[in-house]
């Protein structure tokens, strides 16, 4: 099922999409089966809400605000470099173990939000990634039953802020500028979408432009990788998210860079999972001067 969180006249909603049509209720029902949060960890009560949802009157759009499907994730790990020809594009040589940083929800903005250009930089880059929601506990799992513990899969643009992802030798400032990390607009679970999300298509597209452009299959480290291989060290907790990493195609690795400005508009777009849409704009004077 493809699950929409969003918020209208200052009620939270939970939503299914069906056929095109939104189905769900608002938190103040009686009927609400919990928030996506709530319900990750326990797939029986995640299927169950989502039958009860697509039984729920449909609902308008009009006047919605697209929320971040998850937003009590305890990790953001965020994976660099795992698509060969982005590797190269990018002057690195290519790993031979995933290369993780972090990212914070503090950053984070859903579908339709602004991406915030910072007054600190104009190396403001576009990122589509595939994201891995983990729905049960993984501890040193192999490769083979990873995938048992992810519920559904959404989208990400990890958008980055180059002057400063390179500024020190780990990439997390440039990573964490505020309003930069958009996420959603859905959450599809995993049954809805092919194995590890292979065989689907991930386009990002500035102003209409296709600027990336890949299939998931083309991952150094496929989600079932990353699942296990992070799981050795760390318990994997519901909820978490695995942000995969990005093609080739980013500005900054063309001639002249093609950084985001104000008034562009980014979509990366999953087949299966849809697509993510935010227009970019500039970091407020007033906000700039009180940083």
């Amino acid at each position: 099922m493809k699950f929409v969180r969003f918020e209208r006249d200052g009620t939270e909603y939970l939503a299914v999409e069906t056929n095109g049509a939104l189905h769900g209720l608002p938190v103040t029902d009686r009927a609400f089966p919990g928030t996506l949060d709530d319900l990750i960890g326990d797939a029986e009560a995640l299927a169950a809400a989502g039958q009860t949802l697509a039984a729920a009157p449909a609902l308008s759009d009009a006047g919605a605000r697209y929320l971040p499907p998850f937003e009590r994730s305890g990790k953001i790990l965020c994976v660099g470099l795992n698509y060969s020809d982005h590797t190269e594009e990018s002057g690195y040589d290519q790993p031979d173990y995933p290369t993780i940083f972090a990212r914070f929800s503090s950053g984070l903005i859903a579908h339709e939000a602004p991406i915030v250009r910072p007054s600190l930089s104009e190396t403001l880059d576009y990122e589509g990634e595939l994201v891995a929601v983990i729905g049960s506990p993984a501890s040193k799992v192999s490769e083979g039953t990873a995938l048992d513990h992810v519920a559904g899969y959404s989208i990400f643009n990890d958008g980055s802020v180059r002057e400063f992802q390179h500024v020190t030798p780990q990439w997390t400032l440039g990573k964490n500028f505020d309003n930069t990390g958009a996420f959603g607009p859905c959450f599809v679970t995993a049954g809805d979408l092919p194995k590890g999300a292979l065989g689907l298509t991930l386009e990002t597209r500035l102003n209409g432009a296709v600027v990336q452009s890949a299939k998931i299959d083309q991952m150094v480290f496929s989600v079932a990788k990353l699942v296990s291989i992070l799981s050795q060290s760390m318990t994997l907790m519901p909820g978490d998210l695995l942000v995969t990493g990005t093609p080739s195609g980013i500005g900054a690795a063309r001639k002249p860079p093609l950084w985001m400005k104000a008034g562009d508009v980014c979509e990366v777009e999953i087949e299966g999972i849809g697509v993510l849409r935010n227009r970019i704009v500039d970091e407020p004077a007033k906000a700039a001067n009180a940083a």
